[in-house]
């Protein structure tokens, strides 16, 4: 099965977020097995350039790749449809008005408003470019990130949108939206999302989400709540959490300080 096909018939899917530059994480994390891997260029200083190296790494070693762009960016957005990536993700989302400006930006006419230009996304003219504008463009998986209390009093209309394959919360920014920021697991909060993956179900969509979490109560209890496309921890993150757990333990055994 394809990427798109995975996420339209809702399987389980587990990704992982790679901000570094370096697309050794990349390799790394399509090796052992993940189904996407979240390529982030809105929180990192990722160009283009590096991006179309972390989608070749993904997909070297059978992962799909998956991109957030900046918020509201034509251009960046532009360049990155023209990579041919599996999966776009357009964060800070407020309603469905927004959602669909920025869809246009993904799809040739008449369905939407993309220029044409394709370069990586047809392998430089290998692939038939015209059967592109006609079907090869709409085979990206198109992805709204709810983070905004906007977005969730929308999220009717949002998955209404033909084009959307699926949704991604992020909880701390919808915490940060409702004057609660950090406040991501009251029940306030998750009411919301569970409210996010009970429409996007309804609608026969994905329901995703973006979490730095890696333990096992959080990650069953999302499961749990209907969302199958869990995007779950970062390669600095990774780093930074056994770096000092294996520090630690040599000063331990060393006698000296932390």
């Amino acid at each position: 099965m394809t990427f798109q096909e995975k996420v339209r018939t809702g399987m389980p899917l587990c990704g992982a977020h790679v901000h570094v530059c370096d697309v050794i994480p990349t390799e790394i994390f399509a090796s052992l097995g993940y189904d996407y891997i979240w390529i982030d260029m809105e929180h990192t200083t990722l160009s283009p350039e590096q991006v179309h190296h972390h989608i070749i790494a993904a997909r070297n070693e059978g992962s799909a790749a998956v991109v957030r762009v900046p918020v509201h960016d034509l251009t960046i957005t532009k360049r990155i449809m023209e990579i041919g990536p599996d999966g776009i993700v357009f964060p800070m989302v407020h309603d469905a008005k927004e959602a669909e400006e920025l869809l246009s930006w993904t799809l040739y006419p008449p369905s939407g408003a993309r220029g044409c230009g394709p370069k990586a996304a047809v392998r430089y003219g290998i692939d038939n470019e015209p059967d592109f504008y006609r079907n090869g463009h709409k085979k990206t998986c198109r992805f709204i990130q709810i983070e905004q209390k906007s977005a969730v009093d929308d999220i009717e209309r949002i998955a209404s949108i033909s084009y959307i394959d699926g949704c991604v919360l992020g909880l701390l920014d919808l915490s940060g939206s409702r004057n609660a920021l950090g406040d991501m697991y009251t029940t306030d909060n998750l009411s919301l999302a569970k409210h996010v993956a009970d429409t996007m179900k309804k609608h026969g969509k994905t329901a995703g989400i973006s979490t730095g979490a890696t333990d096992t109560e959080t990650l069953t209890m999302l499961h749990n709540m209907g969302i199958n496309m869990i995007s779950a921890g970062a390669d600095f993150e990774y780093v930074v959490k056994l770096g000092r757990q294996t520090k630690e333990l040599m000063k331990k055994i060393q006698g000296g300080k932390k």
